[in-house]
């Protein structure tokens, strides 16, 4: 069986293994029934491939979309591994392609949307090729409390019971509910081996901003980011399109991507994004899985998403490299008015409706955060953390107020309308305004009419929302959205707690306008010439850029500066594969000639101590050609000798005899010398 670690380094070209993943690899080659939670761009899909090349037989990844696993199975070819996918967008040649290498036992990783499960020759199929492994990527869609629910993601469990295989299951983020539904669904309630490795994303920037002229907020965001790729995400198809036109309007590569498009333009946008570099996409969440281009520089949010795992989803495109990425989330009461009323319009049962209502309260807890929002973004998946030194409230702290007085005023305005209103009412009530409304209620009348008259309109609203961020208040579905206390409240009313809220979010939003260099600035032309060659071959192969390499591969490549094919090896991201057929013309890129050629055999030593090895063997052998006086007969190991004697290390004469290709004469002439250059002398 081959050794996990080789094959990473050899295949993947990567050094060592990311934190979590050894522990989940080892598990699934084992045979394990496995769950793993991990972080967007935390290396899911290495933690099922890796075992896949190691065990017999085939390993099924059951996937999502079409787009995902086409970029998958492309990006495991372009290491040289055998993979192949069926889905309704192959054409007939790709899938007589992919039955062949099945057929021929060639084929390790085979990728499937969960719709194929359906047909009755999906199970047969995959008995005849040896299935021994289920492998679910986004399997967070089986549950119904989660956020991309796909129906067909049902069947999956009744197929591992049918085939009697280990299934290894991964997703980047599931609160406790979707988690105990995802056990039920695919492992029929039998706990698996769980990992869950956090939720944090340390490179990526948080900042959200309270609306304020949205369009030119986004747009100022998007100008001192210009030239790199990014998402940006709308809650209306209207909204994508006019956004795009406004970036566009200001010379930025843009376009728009939402449900409603024909679905060749959506491939089509879908296609560019891969392929161009500095594109930026304004789409709803139809723009979502299936996403995975490593060098996304930012995501914004030109309105507040639905919950947070719906945003973590969303910002955790950024970034996945691990290079510095930034986000923007800009929100405001129409965003919360329109989440609302999306909840309480929808189809759910009632005890769906409020869990959701309380996950955006939790949401708004987010945008409202006093302190560091990484601390309250990963509290809220039960992890702790230190203040990050990475978010806008690390950055530049808020200002803030004891609210307590303001809280109470709110709270008995809320009792003594008997819980029946929403926020607008309210507030009218806390600050004297007797509308029709406030009349005809009598509530002008109440002793908390105009009580509130030292604050504005603008700062009850964020008043309100904040008590909502802190779970104080929830609308009520069954009273249209009207504000009810919950026990969290109670302390404050009475006097027993006091709280403290920001005053800053109702002052003019202020976005983030530093933005972080790739590089140093003198790397920054090599960087820049290092992707003009990597457009250059992507553009030739029809494959995205980040196939060829990743932006953080030509990163490191400008940094370290490689001036051998050997040290290009010890670059992240370049394998073997990728080695050979790269390694020469990105060389040349960055020392300015073209690198010499290479012997086969040695080209397989690239990277390994044993390539030193056999150019010292080399320069002994040409030395003593002759003899140590240079008049004897002409003598010279082969390649491939030279490399069998790098690769086994013999320690003496004897051991040297066994080498194919050695012989008396040659042992007589080069034998010390050989072993002095194998003990290092």
């Amino acid at each position: 069986m081959p050794e996990p670690r080789q094959l990473l380094s050899s295949i993947f070209g990567f050094p060592a293994f990311r934190p979590g993943q050894e522990e989940i690899v080892d598990a699934v080659l084992a045979g394990q029934n496995t769950l793993a939670i991990m972080p967007t761009g935390g290396g899911k899909s290495l933690c099922f491939q890796l075992p896949a090349l190691c065990r017999d037989g085939v390993t099924v990844v059951i996937s999502p979309l079409i787009a995902l696993m086409r970029d998958q199975v492309r990006a495991l070819k372009s290491a040289g591994v055998e993979a192949g996918a069926l889905t309704s967008g192959n054409t007939d040649e790709e899938t007589e392609a992919v039955f062949a290498a099945l057929d021929e036992g060639r084929l390790k990783l085979l990728y499937m949307a969960p719709e194929r499960l359906a047909s009755g020759a999906t199970l047969p199929m995959l008995r005849r090729i040896n299935c021994t492994l289920i492998a679910v990527d986004e399997a967070h869609c089986v549950s119904q409390w989660g956020h991309d629910f796909r129906p067909d993601y049902l069947r999956i469990g009744e197929l591992r019971r049918a085939l009697g295989v280990p299934l290894a299951a991964f997703t980047a983020t599931a609160d406790e509910e979707t988690r105990a539904e995802m056990v039920t669904r695919l492992f029929d309630g039998a706990t698996p081996s769980t990992f869950l490795r956090g939720f944090d994303r340390p490179n990526i920037h948080l900042a959200f901003a309270v609306k304020d002229k949205p369009r030119d907020q986004i747009l100022s965001f998007a100008a001192v980011r210009r030239g790199q790729s990014g998402i940006v995400y709308c809650a209306t198809r209207a909204k994508t399109e006019t956004l795009a036109q406004a970036l566009r309007a200001e010379a930025h590569s843009a376009c728009h991507y939402h449900g409603g498009m024909e679905a060749e333009d959506r491939r089509r946008v879908e296609i560019r994004f891969q392929q161009e570099d500095g594109l930026i996409v304004v789409a709803t969440i139809a723009f979502g899985m299936g996403i995975d281009k490593p060098d996304i520089r930012w995501v914004a949010h030109a309105d507040l998403p639905k919950s947070i795992e719906g945003y973590y989803q969303e910002i955790g495109r950024a970034g996945r490299d691990g290079a510095a990425a930034e986000t923007l989330t800009l929100y405001g009461p129409d965003d919360i008015r329109l989440r609302r009323t999306q909840i309480d319009e929808g189809l759910a049962p009632p005890e769906r409706k409020n869990a959701d209502h309380g996950r955006l309260n939790a949401l708004l807890g987010l945008a409202e955060a006093v302190g560091c929002r990484r601390q309250v973004l990963l509290g809220y998946f039960g992890e702790s953390a230190e203040p990050c030194g990475n978010c806008d409230l690390c950055d530049r702290p808020a200002l803030v107020f004891d609210a307590t007085d303001a809280v109470r005023k709110a709270l008995s305005a809320i009792l003594r309308t008997g819980e029946y209103f929403g926020a607008g009412h309210l507030i009218d009530i806390l600050t004297g305004n007797a509308t029709p409304k406030v009349r005809e209620k009598g509530h002008d009348a109440l002793p908390t009419f105009a009580v509130g008259r030292d604050l504005s309109k603008p700062a009850w609203g964020a008043v309100f929302r904040q008590m909502m961020g802190r779970d104080l208040v929830r609308p009520d579905p069954d009273r249209f959205g009207a504000l009810r206390m919950t026990d969290a409240a109670r302390p404050i009313l009475r006097g027993e707690e006091s709280i403290t809220l920001r005053r800053d979010t109702v002052d003019r939003a202020v976005p983030r306008v530093a933005v972080r260099t790739l590089v140093a600035e003198e790397d920054a032309s090599l960087l820049s010439a290092l992707k003009a060659k990597r457009r250059a071959l992507a553009e030739a192969a029809g494959v995205p850029a980040y196939v060829i390499f990743p932006d953080r591969t030509l990163i490191e490549m400008a940094e370290t500066r490689p001036a051998t094919l050997d040290q290009m090896m010890g670059i992240t991201g370049v394998g073997a594969k990728k080695l050979e057929s790269y390694g020469a013309g990105f060389l040349a890129v960055i020392t300015g000639a073209a690198a010499g050629a290479m012997h086969p055999a040695r080209r397989q030593l690239v990277g390994r101590d044993a390539g030193q090895v056999f150019d010292k063997l080399a320069e002994v052998q040409v030395r003593l050609a002759r003899g140590e006086d240079g008049t004897g007969k002409y003598l010279s190991c082969t390649h491939s000798t030279l490399r069998q004697i790098a690769e086994r290390r013999p320690s003496s004469l004897a051991d040297l005899d066994d080498i194919q290709g050695m012989g008396e004469l040659k042992i007589e002439r080069f034998g010390e010398a050989f072993l002095e250059v194998l003990r290092g002398d």
